[in-house]
């Protein structure tokens, strides 16, 4: 593993995004050239962990991971066929691989826990990207936890993972002398998500309510959660020292194969589609950007959120009064909801 001992600053500490989504989008997709990971960058002897790691990016992360020599790969997928269809080709091209298909469905906190008491039995954990995401046109109440499953998944199962998993990424073994590494997939729109109920109190169940739910609403929805996931990273990074796992989030870029529009109608599919075809990235310079920050880059990303390969600033409305006291509720929250599992004590 590569870990660059670069100064340089952090998101919260760079000056608040002016940037349109336009002009994010013309320098990601147009002015970035990406980068493939340096010869030096090594995974060998090491276990890595992806979820949502059957199709899309995280299938091709792990080709990454295995081209990078990882030793023990854990393919964190809901339904265990779709993700041995998907490992079956990986293990015939990689045969010195441990590779494993764990069941990871982000919509049951029962299934999460299970996952994560399979990863505390790990002889070590050095790398886990979770990749688990979803978005929907149609406004759908997760009836095991009651809260809406574009916010469940990208949130708040995203964070119950992250923190159940920091105990076992730190952990340190006569073999695994390296802090671990949390990466966590965001996205840029996460930059300019509008956030309506930003000053809702109390913030989570501002979620739950679907009244006027349209397309224009479900896609703010995606974005809101992945600013959500910017506030947590922002936070549980201030709590967890980067010796002992460096956390980041990072965006892929528009990618093509990632079947983020699959739910759209016909006519926005068309034309995410035509814009697929002049401007994504391949599934590969996607997955390029996950190695970067889960192997490539250090602890100069702790707590920051990488795009285009460098630190980005985090969404305007988080240097704000009204963002940060948002950021506080929402952890304190977050912590409520995981009380079940203890988890104000693992942070």
């Amino acid at each position: 593993m590569v870990l660059k001992a670069v100064t340089t600053m952090a998101s919260k500490d760079l000056p608040p995004l002016t940037a349109s989504m336009g002009s994010l989008f013309m320098q990601s997709q147009f002015r970035t050239k990406p980068k493939a990971p340096p010869p030096s960058a090594t995974l060998s002897g090491q276990t890595a962990l992806i979820t949502g790691s059957n199709i899309g990016i995280g299938l091709e992360c792990s080709r990454q991971f295995l081209k990078l020599q990882v030793a023990h790969l854990i393919l964190g997928v809901r339904t265990v066929q779709k993700g041995e269809e998907a490992a079956a080709p990986l293990r015939k091209a990689y045969p010195s691989a441990v590779i494993e298909v764990w069941p990871l469905d982000m919509l049951s906190y029962k299934s999460i826990e299970g996952f994560v008491e399979r990863c505390q039995k790990l002889k070590r954990l050095d790398v886990a990207v979770l990749n688990a995401w979803m978005t929907s046109p149609m406004f759908n109440i997760n009836q095991s936890t009651g809260h809406e499953e574009i916010f469940q998944v990208n949130y708040l199962s995203t964070a119950m993972l992250s923190i159940l998993l920091l105990p076992i990424l730190s952990q340190q073994t006569p073999d695994k002398r390296t802090p671990g590494r949390l990466t966590i997939v965001s996205s840029g729109v996460g930059l300019i998500s509008k956030f309506p109920n930003l000053k809702a109190a109390p913030l989570i169940p501002s979620f739950e309510y679907g009244t006027g739910w349209n397309i224009n609403a479900a896609t703010e929805r995606y974005g809101s959660s992945k600013t959500v996931l910017l506030m947590f990273v922002s936070k549980v990074s201030e709590l967890i020292d980067a010796g002992k796992v460096v956390i980041n989030a990072v965006d892929p870029g528009f990618v093509q194969g990632t079947g983020l529009h699959r739910h759209m109608g016909g006519g926005f599919r068309a034309i995410f589609a035509i814009m697929k075809m002049v401007s994504a990235r391949s599934l590969e310079q996607g997955a390029w950007a996950y190695v970067d920050a889960a192997v490539v880059r250090g602890g100069e990303t702790h707590g920051s959120f990488l795009m285009d390969y460098k630190v980005c600033p985090y969404h305007a409305l988080m240097y704000t009064e009204a963002g940060k006291e948002a950021t506080e509720r929402l952890w304190e929250e977050t912590l409520q909801e995981f009380e079940f599992v203890n988890a104000k004590a693992l942070v």
